[in-house]
Formats: structure tokens, sequence, C-alpha cells
């Protein structure tokens, strides 16, 4: 008989309620647990004997001999490597044992940890050093290390100096080999690692080397004496090349000095050329459209092509910028973006026939300029989305593997590195839809940007915007979109922009939280709405995230008038923003968000408008159209999503 709160419906759906919320107390419970343990094992303190049964108590092991892993005797190692074997946490634990053992020169140890899946360099030249100094250094261990020495021409770690002083007492570090070197560092204008791959060469070559190494820090007049062979043409074509990046005037200036002198080949010529007018253009300077002229059409790139397109649409100059876009390939061309803009010259020229058909072509895709097209043309967006449909048992097969089990038990402790082990662990044993599932469970942990490292791989998976496009803080987004007067589609873009919905992310700037603010900005734009500034890690707390966020963008639109404007200057800051509002005042919002010489953020202004787009579909079924949105239009009519005949979904 059921207990009598038990007797009725309402009883029942309350004590459900109740259960739930115990539930959730008990999960946060257990991963505070997990995270106080992890951190008193790597403080060398007792850790409570009942964790000895969680899941990812390899994790507080590891912590524990991290802490002393310098002195850690042999065999507890191999115990726990032993333990833990085809287990991430053993991975990890290796790595940072190897790194011990390389200290000790305990070389037989080394061979005995490793495992061929390895494949940091550092750690490759360790296994190699062990292997030399055991005797083990024959022809396959000669090849090893040409192929680590052949890998790149900017610096590689310091343990592989020693072997690479073996490979040369070996004699295997031969003058072709460094000279190969030094050509690709050469590449990478890396003079420092020209004059160390030098070291070993015959004395005049040597010399030579040295004098590469001198002209690609500063060009000098010695050059032109140079033996005239392919590689000195090469090194004086990357020394020109880089000094044309910097200075594009004494770049094409210098040229025809060391080109007559050294017999430069048009691909030589080509890579100075192509520098002068890529950081010309890229500044909108007063010559570029000339120095795109010089560059020989056969060294255009992709690059290249685009900036000669974002050039002429600077100018207004319509004819000069659909001829650059004609001449990019087909896939180039055929891109939405491309598609888009060439639409637009052409309706600009008078052929409104071709327009259209660029028009409707480019309005199937589901992105900034596909959606741009589409509102030219009046059509509803191209959207196809999919769902992951799984039943109760897949999704529990999935949550239930030992690797996701351990991951997001670690995510939820904050350890987001080592959960990422885990999960990468784990996605190694999924077939494709289990992995789509695994992003569904992430997603149920508060791991939202999963969906970025976790889909992908098929075509098809773009469509799953429920996973890609998560909603969460749902309540606060709308009570600061509503107090700021802005629309909660644009917060919620901004947050996946800046952040996937993650309120631990920090960039290298500093920048925290959801909406990666900033704590001098966090702290002044609080000063100005009158919140209590709690510091730095503030930021860490979502809903004071979202307000200071929210109400900064609000200042940036107050400032900038129009939202594509505020939304680069979220991105660039105000100095760069004034100068691209100064060079094209009265341009249209498409052409002045292309003409942006940021690439960062010339692409994130159009992914935040996108993501708006993708938002309201999601808040509200239907959209504001993004010609409206991004000039902060209001009132205009939401437009209606399809997914084209011949496009179905999955």
């Amino acid at each position: 008989m059921l207990p009598r709160p038990f007797r009725t419906k309402t009883g029942f759906v309350a004590a459900l309620a109740l259960s739930a919320v115990a539930a959730q107390v008990v999960a946060q419970s257990n991963d505070l647990q997990l995270r106080q343990a992890l951190e008193a094992a790597a403080r060398g303190q007792p850790v409570p004997a009942h964790m000895a049964s969680h899941p990812a108590y390899g994790w507080i092991e590891y912590a524990g001999l991290r802490r002393n892993i310098d002195t850690l005797p042999a065999a507890q190692a191999q115990a726990f490597l032993s333990r833990y074997q085809g287990q991430a946490v053993a991975e990890s634990f290796r790595e940072d044992w190897l790194r011990a053992l390389y200290k000790r020169l305990d070389w037989a140890g080394i061979r005995a940890a490793w495992s061929p899946s390895i494949g940091n360099t550092a750690l490759r030249c360790i296994e190699l050093e062990a292997r030399q100094r055991s005797g083990a250094a024959d022809a396959q261990w000669d090849r090893d290390v040409q192929e680590i020495w052949r890998s790149s021409g900017n610096s590689l770690p310091d343990e592989c100096d020693a072997p690479f002083a073996a490979l040369a007492a070996r004699g295997g570090l031969t003058p072709e080999l460094r000279w190969e070197r030094i050509e690709m560092a050469a590449a990478e204008w890396n003079a420092a690692v020209m004059r160390s791959a030098a070291a070993g060469l015959p004395d005049d070559q040597r010399a030579l080397a040295d004098d590469y190494a001198a002209f690609l820090q500063s060009p000098h007049e010695r050059a032109l004496a140079w033996p005239k062979t392919p590689r000195s043409r090469l090194v004086a074509s990357h020394g020109l090349a880089k000094l044309a990046k910097g200075d594009p005037a004494a770049g094409e200036a210098q040229l025809p000095r060391y080109a007559a002198a050294l017999g430069f080949t048009e691909e030589d010529r080509s890579r100075v050329l192509y520098q002068a007018a890529l950081w010309t253009v890229a500044s909108y300077l007063p010559d570029s459209a000339r120095r795109l002229n010089l560059v020989p059409e056969a060294s255009y790139d992709e690059r290249l092509h685009e900036w000669r397109t974002r050039e002429a649409l600077s100018r207004s100059d319509w004819r000069a910028a659909l001829a650059a876009i004609g001449e990019m390939d087909d896939a180039q061309r055929n891109d939405a973006r491309w598609t888009y803009f060439a639409a637009r010259l052409n309706a600009l020229l008078g052929d409104r026939a071709r327009a259209q058909a660029l028009y409707a072509q480019a309005a199937r895709e589901p992105n900034f300029h596909g959606f741009l097209a589409a509102d030219r043309i009046e059509q509803p967006y191209a959207l196809c989305p999919w769902s992951v449909d799984a039943d109760a048992s897949a999704r529990a097969r999935v949550a239930n593997e030992p690797a996701m089990i351990r991951s997001m038990a670690l995510f939820r402790a904050d350890y987001p590195g080592w959960a990422t082990r885990e999960w990468n662990a784990a996605l190694d044993g999924f077939d494709d839809t289990q992995r789509r599932i695994a992003v569904r469970v992430a997603q149920d942990n508060g791991w939202f940007d999963r969906a970025l490292f976790g889909l992908g791989r098929q075509p098809e998976e773009t469509r799953l915007y429920e996973l890609r496009f998560p909603l969460h803080h749902d309540a606060v987004i709308r009570s600061e979109a509503e107090k700021h007067a802005l629309d909660p589609a644009w917060i919620a873009a901004e947050i996946r922009a800046e952040s996937v919905f993650n309120p631990q992310a920090r960039s290298s700037a500093d920048a925290r939280g959801l909406m990666q603010v900033l704590p001098g900005t966090g702290a002044a734009v609080a000063r100005r709405i009158g919140l209590s500034w709690r510091g730095g890690d503030s930021l860490y707390d979502p809903a004071t995230n979202i307000r200071l966020g929210t109400a900064y963008l609000r200042e940036m639109k107050e400032k900038y008038g129009q939202p594509y404007v505020a939304i680069a200057a979220y991105n660039a800051g105000p100095t760069p923003t004034a100068r691209w509002q100064s060079q094209r005042p009265a341009m249209d919002p498409d052409f002045w968000i292309e003409t942006i010489s940021y690439k960062e953020t010339r692409e994130y202004v159009a992914r935040v408008l996108a993501f708006s787009v993708i938002y309201d579909w999601r808040l509200h079924g239907a959209a504001v159209p993004v010609s409206d949105r991004m000039q902060g239009r209001s009132g205009t009519k939401r437009k209606q999503f399809i997914c084209p005949a011949d496009d179905p979904a999955p």
C-alpha cells in the first residue's frame, strides 16, 4: 500500500518533483566529493575510503601520484599503468612518468614505459634518446630521428637536441639533411633554426648558410653576390617576402635588384609580390589595386582572390569586384558568401535575371549569406533540421559506458582537461549514432561545447541544430534582454559564439565566462549599472556574466547605432571599429561587414548574425529577417523556415 501522500495524482506529482530535487542534490554532493578528493590527493592528504569505489578513482590516484612523481618508485608506477591499462588516465600518467624518468636518466625505465601510440614530439625524442643510450640505435633509429628532423622548419623541443647530436655523430645528419631543414626554416622565416641547422656544415657551407639566415633577419647587399642557385633564390625571395609583409613598399622596391642578380624565377618573384599585395590590401592602402595586379594569376590562392574582391568592394567598383569573383575556382565561387555577392553585384550592374538565379542558389544555405540572399528574393529561410532519435536504452548504453561516466564526472567536478581525455577515449569506441547520443549526454551534464568536438564527421550532422545551438540560462537571458531592450536571440548567439555556453571559459586575453567579459570591462560596466562588483572570478557566475555582458552589448549598440557595428566592436574593440567606420562610412552593411580588415571579426559578425537567426527560430519557430536584424529594425514580420524539396533531412 502506498503511503498517504501518493494516493492522489497531485500528491504523486509533488513526490516526483521532490524526488528529482533530491536526486539533483545527491548528484551535486557526489560531484563535490570527487572534486574535494582530487584536491586532497593532489595535496598529499587522505582521501575518504568510500571514494575507492568511485568510477573516476583512477584520476584520484593519478592526482596523488603526480605530486611526488619525480621520486615515485618504479614498481608503483608500473602497477598503476597495469591497473588502468587501456584507460585515458593510464596514458596521461604514462606521459608524466616518461618525463620523470627522463629527469632521472632512467633509459631502461623509459623503454619499458613507452607506448607507440604516443605522438608528442618531445616524448618521442625522449624515447629515441633512451634507445640510443641503451645501445639500440640502428638503421630504423636513424630513420626515426631523421623523420623528426624533417618534420618542421620551426624550433623543435629541447628534448630532441640529444638525438640530433647522436645522429650527427653517427653520420646520419648529412649536409643534404641540414640544407633541407635550412630551406624549410627559410620558408617559415625562422633565422634561428637556419643557424642551428647549419652548425654541422663544412665551414664554407656554414658561412653561406649563416649569411642566408642574416638575410632573413635583414636583407643585405652581400646577397647580390650569392651563387645563382635555386637555394639562393629561395632564401632571398623568402627574405624579401618577409620584408614585404612588414613594409610592402620596401619589399617591392628591392625586388628588382635581387631578382636580376640571382636570376629569380616567376615563382620567386611571386613570393615577394604576393606578400606586398596581401599586406597592402589588408590595410586598404592606396596602392592596393596596383600591387594586386602585379601578382601573377598562377600565384593567386583563395586568400588573395578574396582580398582582390574586398578591395574592389571597398572602392565600390562593382565590375572589378564581380570580375574578381569570376577569377575564383568553382568551389570558392560557389560558396554561399561569394554567390551572394556575385548576385548583389549583378543586381547593381543591372542584370536582374542573373542576380535572381544566384540569390536563389545562395539562399539554399542556412548561413549568414544564405539568409541575406533569401531576404533579397523574399523567400523563407532554408533549414533542414535533424534530431538524434535514441530510445532510453540506447541513451543509457552510451551514458553508462565507463569512459563516459568518468568524463562527465570529471567535467562536473571542474576538471575539463581530464574530462576531455576520457571523452576522446569514449568517442574512439563509438559508432556514428552513439557519438551523436554522446553529445546529447554531455549536454545533459551541462557540457555544451561537445557539439563542436563531437559532431561534423558526417555532413548531415550540421543539421543537428538542437545540439549545435543549445539553450541554457534561458530565464536570465530573456530577463536581461528585456531590461536592455535587446533581442534574446542576439544574446544567445553571442554566448554561443563566445563560449558555447561554457561558464568556465577563459581566453588567453583573460576574457571570462559565457560572454567572455574582461575583468576590467566587467568592473566598469558593473559600476555604470549599479551592480555590486565582486572581482574577476564573479564573471564565472552565469547570471553575473550575462548581466554584465548584455549591459555592455547594449552600450555598444547605443554607441554605434546599428547592431552589426556593435557586434564588430564587441569582438575587436573601439579603435579598429572606429577606423573601419571612418574608412567606409556610408557603405551598405553587407559590404561593410565583408570589408572588415580582421578575419576573426569579419567572420565573427557574420557568425553572430546567423546564430541570432537560428536562435530566433529555436525560441519562436520563425525569425526576424537578418537584413532587418543587423540594422536594428524592429516590428518586421518574422520569416518562416522551409527545407528545400530536393534537400531533405536525413
